[in-house]
């Protein structure tokens, strides 16, 4: 396994998704209380802890939060419980858990089915600023 830092939530994320890459900016600037690190599903970080957990990144085409020792999660439970930790109005996204978690997760199938169509994609992974450096597990 691979030496994670110990109290942090890990997010998994597709490195060359402008979504994706748009989303992990967004939480970094409202992470207040510092519990998140990123990974690229592509880095070596990344593809060690999904081998870990036994997830096939071919067949799922999404963001994954993993607490060692306790759980992981996708889609959109990842997603809601990602952003449980925000404060403000983010509060209302916990609403999204009254809907059926297969309704959930067939709206975000769609959009990261289209996600390069609609919003791009980079040639290679980001890489952090020295200033964020801490942020990432790679």
């Amino acid at each position: 396994m691979v030496d994670l830092p110990k109290g942090k939530k890990i997010i998994l994320f597709d490195g060359v998704c402008n979504l994706c890459n748009n989303f992990v900016n967004m939480i970094i600037k409202k992470d207040k209380n510092n519990c998140f690190v990123f990974t690229a599903l592509e880095s070596n970080h990344g593809q060690k802890i999904t081998n870990h957990l036994k997830i096939d990144t071919s067949k799922i085409e999404s963001i994954i939060l993993y607490e060692p020792g306790v759980s992981y999660d996708f889609k959109s439970t990842a997603a809601l419980k990602i952003m449980r930790e925000f404060k403000g109005f983010w509060w209302f996204f916990q609403l999204g858990y009254i809907l059926p978690e297969p309704i959930r997760d067939g709206i975000y199938d769609i959009v990261a089915k289209n996600r390069y169509k609609w919003f791009g994609k980079k040639d290679s992974c980001m890489i952090p600023t020295p200033e964020l450096k801490e942020k990432f597990l790679d």
